[in-house]
């Protein structure tokens, strides 16, 4: 079937349900980054198939918003099936609801699917179309035209071994009962499937790059249920669920559930996650208490058995990166290479050490004028061939048992331009600048954020990412609440939390450098004006040192370099053969003037 009979087949049920207009985003029920086909209904509905936008559909025209990540792909993909391009960001694009206050008379209804949007996002587009004349209707349209909708994934969980986990189930619904106390709520709805994922000790292998099994949860002060498929549960898993005194039940009993809970109860909900159905399955009388998940806080300060984890992590990642840098280098010119086929190399690199479980996110792997794009994603049709001539943009992690990585590194493929060198040695500047930051408790990350930016500002220059992002331990990438960007955030950072550190530098149509490296916090000392905090790097990779202007460094920079490229060699040489010691070797000699 394609686009144009799927958007008539849609429109037909607007008359029978009394709305004018569709409003069909990406994204899952539970709020996840990455999701299950099942879900995906802005890709069925518009046959584009990017990770970010959203479709909204009228009567007599359709239009789908999205970034600058997919201007292009867009184009392509919406070509003929009566979408027009909305590009975010830029002054003459409107907003959906401006859009739809153009499109529609005053009072007609706009639908929704309560299930794929969030009881916040709710509330808030909600309050915009009234002020603007609409109303929201919550409705699903779209499951009786998607006939052939995948199945959901009944792939089976697993037991996180506390080995890895290093804190018991029993333990964390202890502590998340104290915060339930703290909020005077009886009931917590778990929603987000890495929430569940850490409160429970399990994981599955249901999402792209994430090993999590789809699941809601009710936490209890004396009881605690598990809503899964009872398809995923192995004998084993089973067990260990009843030994943890967790009931289960079928994964879409989590509504009637909510039905039947008393009135009297307090329900605690995190807004930003639960999707609307829920939230309207729970019983109008009881109090509601809107705030951020206590998993989601509880999980971002990672125990020492984590920590070390991470650290076993990051050091098979370093060797799988030595011998893939090391293999780049010895076969581009030699043998024809493109930026799909040496992210499979990297790939089948991290596939080699043990307990590797996947990739943590889809590589963006950015030659050239690729690099620019800042989550670019090589497809067969945009896939640039890997010459001996510019510079190369790797982004890159993997999911080993132990812990999650994320790196980023910008190396000369040829020999590097002036220009090229002087970005790079600014980004490096930042990325320095940011590692060695000592900083009293109660920091936020955009206080910080200035730290990584100010040698480029300094030149006039920018970019338009978050400089960091928090980091799951064996869960998702991008793991909040924590990060450090411009934007406000109210949430302060904590000794044991993972962020990563990754200023950017981007000139378009040119090329694009990132230098990432993942730090965690700790605590720096303690004097008469308070305890003071500051970031250990953890990652273990050397930074090109063919890219550096060694003039624009200060011999503090310098100093850091080295000392990081000691310990990086370090490390790494016990796991390592002789020819590849000697190349890292190599990489991690000092700078000197």
């Amino acid at each position: 079937m394609n686009t144009t009979k799927k958007l008539e087949l849609l429109r037909n049920t607007f008359k029978a349900n009394e709305i004018s207009a569709c409003i069909v985003p990406h994204i899952d029920p539970h709020a996840s980054e990455y999701f299950a086909d099942h879900w995906k209904e802005r890709v069925w509905i518009s046959g584009f198939n990017g990770s970010a936008g959203t479709a909204v559909i009228a009567l007599q025209k359709a239009a789908l918003w999205t970034d600058s990540r997919y201007f292009l792909q867009a184009e392509t993909q919406l070509q003929g099936t009566g979408y027009e391009l909305m590009k975010e960001g830029l002054p003459e694009t409107p907003a959906i609801v401006e859009w739809l206050a153009e499109t529609l008379q005053k009072g007609e209804k706009v639908g929704i699917n309560p299930k794929m949007i969030s009881h916040n996002a709710y509330q808030k587009l909600k309050a915009d179309l009234e002020l603007n004349n609409m109303q929201l209707v919550p409705i699903d349209l779209i499951s009786d035209i998607w006939t052939d909708r995948p199945q959901l994934p009944e792939n089976k969980c697993f037991v996180y071994d506390i080995k890895y986990a290093g804190q018991s189930t029993a333990d964390k619904l202890t502590a998340v009962r104290s915060e339930l106390a703290k909020a005077h709520a009886d009931i917590f709805v778990v929603s987000a499937l890495d929430d569940l994922a850490w409160l429970f000790n399990i994981r599955g292998n249901d999402v792209d790059f994430n090993p999590l099994t789809i699941a809601y949860a009710l936490v209890e002060q004396n009881r605690a249920t598990l809503f899964i498929d009872d398809k995923k549960i192995t004998p084993e898993t089973a067990e260990y669920l009843k030994s943890q005194n967790i009931e289960v039940k079928p994964y879409p009993s989590i509504y009637y559930e909510l039905q039947k809970l008393p009135t009297d109860k307090a329900v605690f909900i995190d807004g930003n996650k639960l999707n609307e159905q829920l939230f309207k399955s729970i019983p109008a009388q009881c109090a509601i208490r809107n705030g951020m998940s206590p998993v989601f806080r509880l999980k971002a300060v990672k125990n020492d058995i984590e920590v070390a984890g991470i650290r076993a992590a990051m050091l098979k990642d370093g060797v799988a990166l030595v011998r893939f840098f090391k293999w780049l280098e010895e076969n581009v010119g030699k043998q024809e290479l493109s930026e799909i086929s040496i992210s499979n190399k990297l790939h089948s690199f991290r596939a080699e050490q043990e307990n590797f479980v996947g990739e943590s996110f889809d590589t963006i792997s950015g030659y050239a004028a690729h690099g620019a794009i800042v989550h670019y994603s090589a497809t067969p049709e945009t896939n640039s061939k890997i010459t001996a001539k510019d510079i190369l943009l790797l982004d890159s992690g993997g999911q080993y048992l132990e812990g999650t990585t994320d790196i980023t590194r910008t190396v000369a493929i040829g020999a590097p331009a002036v220009k090229q060198k002087n970005d790079f040695t600014l980004v490096l500047k930042g990325h320095i600048a940011l590692a060695t930051a000592v900083f009293p408790t109660g920091t936020r990350g955009s206080q910080l954020d200035i730290l990584a930016r100010k040698a480029m500002w300094d030149e006039h220059i920018n970019y338009g990412h978050g400089t960091g992002h928090g980091v799951g331990h064996f869960l998702c990438v991008h793991e909040g609440p924590q990060n450090i960007r411009m934007d406000e955030n109210p949430t302060v950072l904590q000794a044991g939390m993972i962020i990563s550190n990754e200023p950017g530098l981007y000139r378009a149509g040119e090329y694009g450098i990132r230098t990432e490296n993942l730090v965690r916090v700790e605590e720096a000392g303690k004097s008469e004006f308070g305890q003071f905090l500051k970031f250990e790097t953890l990652t273990l990779f050397p930074i090109d040192k063919q890219m550096i202007n060694i003039d624009l460094l200060t011999r503090k920079e310098i100093e850091w370099l080295n000392a990081y490229h000691e310990f990086v060699y370090e490390k790494l040489i016990l796991n390592l053969s002789e020819e590849e010691r000697v190349w890292l070797s190599t990489k991690c000699e000092p700078l000197r003037r």
